[in-house]
This record gives C-alpha cells, structure tokens and sequence, in this order.
C-alpha cells in the first residue's frame, strides 16, 4: 500500500514539473530566461522562508556554510540555468528526454566518487542509456543541434545536485536545502541575463499569474517528491520518476504542437529501460548487502 501511494505521489509530482517546464517555455518567448529564474527563486523562496517563520522552524542554518551544501547549491543553480536555457531554445520533448538520463549519471558518479558498488549489470545497463542518449541527440547528422548541449549541461548540473545531496551528512533539511539553493538563483538569474545582453522585461497580468504558476506548482511538485521518497521502497517509486517523459508528450503536444520523431521515442526507450533497471538492481543490491 505504500508503494502505491508513493508511486501515486511521484507520479504527481511528475506531472507538476512537466507542466511548470511548459509554463517556463511558454514565457520565455517573451520574458528572458534570467528573468523568470530570479523571479522563481525570489517567489520560491519567499514561500519557504515565510513557511518555516509560521510554523516557527529556523530559516538559517550553519549547514549553509558546509562545503557539500555549498556544491549540493552551485550544482542547482548551474542545472537550472543551462535547463530552462534549453527550455527556451530547443523542443519541450527533446530537454525533457534528455533530462531523463540523470538517475543513469547519478549512478555513475555514485561508482566513481562515493565508492558505491556498481556490478556488471548495472555498468552495462548505464552503457546502454549512454547509448539511448545519443540516438536522441543523433551528434553528427543532420538531426542534431548545438543547442541541445545546453540540456546536457542541465542534466549534469542537476545529478551533480543528486549526487551531493546524497554526500551530505548533516541534519540539514530538505525545505533548507531548497531555501538555499532558491536564493542563490536570484542572483545567477540576474546574471545570466548580463552574460546574454538582456534587459528586464515588465510582464504583463497574464504572465504574471503564469509565473505565480510556476512558483506555486513547482512548490507542490517539491513537495509531493519529498512525501513520495519518504514512504515505501525508494526503487520502486523512483521508477516512476520517468512518467514526466509522458506528461512532457502530452503536454508538449497540446500547447505547442510538438509531436517527437521515431529516433527521440527509440532513443527514450532505451534510456528509461535502462534507467528502470539500473534503479531494481541498486534496490536488490542494498537489500542484499549485510
């Protein structure tokens, strides 16, 4: 029963974060992706800070100043800015099947940095996504765009983020972890739009209430997550991590029209069948180390 409520509740957050990547492309034709970063992390943070004063939690932490928190952070914040760069520039379908590879580098940097065992199996199953990965950028055709690096560099940035999450050690929790990393992309948002030449744009009453949008489902989706990974097995929920491909499809078809080629759907494939089984063996290996 708890596998399928947490299933249930992953699955929810997957579809709040396949909307707020639509409502963000949506904007970023008019309002530059800086823009909307530092007006997410302003709205984002306001919130958790004003949660925690309510319900009389602290709002600064030591655990700030922790080197790891501090990557866990940078990671983030260098995720988002190349990710919703990609949002703005490249099919919603295509950053969105390239994000789902993270879980595949998070396990590879888990072998190579935290000295996590990884069997052939698994090692092989990672190859293979690797492999997914590049049916769906196809790099040395006529199919292939530059931009779409800038979904990998979202992706690294966000497993990186994964990755250091699973490092920290400390009794920091994860609505500080948010706070944190939301304050900081006020600035990288602002300087992201220096680094681009934009200046700010006023947004009118309609994209406005999108961007309250994105502040609050992006919230919501947060925190569904972090309910979902608190509840039953963490592999079996996981797993259903990648129902975002689906919702980035039908999502992406109803506002933008987009409908993706046979390659991107081959290439998804192998990426979350490989993704599925990486997470089943990590499972089965913990349940069966002593």
């Amino acid at each position: 029963m708890d596998n399928l409520r947490g299933a249930l509740l992953m699955v929810l957050a997957m579809a709040g974060f396949s909307v707020e990547d639509a409502l963000i492309k949506l904007l970023a034709g008019r309002i530059p992706p800086g823009q909307i970063i530092a007006i997410i992390g302003i709205g984002g943070a306001s919130a958790l800070i004003l949660w925690q004063l309510i319900t009389r939690q602290p709002v600064w932490t030591d655990d700030y100043l922790n080197r790891k928190v501090l990557f866990r952070t940078m990671s983030e914040v260098i995720g988002t800015l190349f990710f919703v760069s990609a949002l703005a520039l490249i099919p919603l379908t295509t950053a969105s099947a390239v994000i789902q590879a993270t879980p595949l580098v998070v396990a590879t940097g888990a072998a190579l940095f935290l000295g996590q065992a990884v069997g052939w199996r698994r090692w092989l199953a990672i190859i293979v996504g690797f492999i997914g990965v590049l049916v769906i950028l196809r790099p040395g055709t006529s199919g292939f765009s530059p931009l779409t690096l800038l979904a990998i560099g979202g992706m690294l940035g966000l497993a990186s983020r994964d990755l250091a999450t699973r490092a920290i050690d400390g009794p920091i929790t994860g609505v500080l972890l948010s706070i944190h990393a939301l304050v900081f992309l006020v600035p990288a948002g602002f300087a992201l739009m220096a680094f681009q030449g934009h200046s700010p744009v006023a947004p009118t009453i309609q994209e406005t209430l999108i961007l309250v949008a994105c502040v609050i489902i992006g919230l919501i989706a947060y925190l569904t997550i972090v309910a979902a990974t608190r509840i039953g097995d963490a592999a079996v929920i996981s797993s259903f991590r990648y129902s975002r491909m689906v919702f980035a499809i039908g999502v992406a078809f109803l506002i933008f029209r987009e409908v993706p080629d046979l390659w991107t759907m081959i290439g998804v494939a192998i990426v979350i069948g490989a993704g599925v089984f990486t997470l089943w063996r990590e499972a089965r290996a913990r349940r069966t180390s002593p």
